[in-house]
């Protein structure tokens, strides 16, 4: 392989792969200290969230409570129990974009992807989530998907914000032109 090249899997990895995977990482952390929120943020990575068959893992594996490794993932923010969607989306519900219409903006993301706050889709194309400020108080309302800010951003303007991520789904790639 060389310097800089990426490997791609074609597949995803089964469950058991995974889990295959954790042990690997609990017994490399089994005896160091402090190693249970390093274990949570590696299996996070591995799985892309917490579900309950790697928590169990990771409580017998350090040989802590599961109460204590639940309530670590619980505590923190980015320890997500819930699947996330290909596609972030976060919308900024600071003071200025607030009071510009974020929450309407925000209604309308609920309304067209049919899930609340801190949910995926069932397609598991889009996650939602609020943010404090993305420091475009002067464009709001704003909201990011994947990182990237849109400004100024009506609830009418929503639909097609979407429907642009599920057209691009669509065309194979090498856009599809022969």
């Amino acid at each position: 392989m060389e310097k800089g090249e990426t490997i791609v899997c074609a597949e995803e990895a089964s469950e058991e792969e995974l889990l295959a995977r954790l042990d690997e990482i609990l017994e490399e952390y089994r005896d160091k200290p402090g190693a249970l929120i390093p274990v949570m943020q590696l299996a996070q990575a591995l799985f892309g969230y917490l579900p309950e068959v790697a928590l169990k893992r990771i409580s017998l594996g350090l040989d802590k409570p599961y109460s204590e490794v639940v309530g670590t993932q619980s505590f923190y923010s980015f320890f997500s129990t819930v699947p996330k969607g290909k596609h972030l989306i976060r919308v900024c519900m600071g003071t200025a974009c607030y009071v510009r219409g974020g929450k309407r903006v925000l209604q309308a993301i609920k309304d067209k992807l049919d899930i609340d706050v801190g949910d995926t889709t069932k397609d598991r194309m889009f996650s939602l989530e609020v943010a404090r400020c993305f420091g475009a108080c002067a464009l709001a309302p704003t909201l990011s998907i994947d990182g990237e800010v849109l400004n100024r951003v009506r609830p009418t303007d929503i639909r097609k914000i979407i429907d642009r991520y599920y057209e691009d789904e669509s065309v194979p790639e090498g856009g599809g032109h022969e």
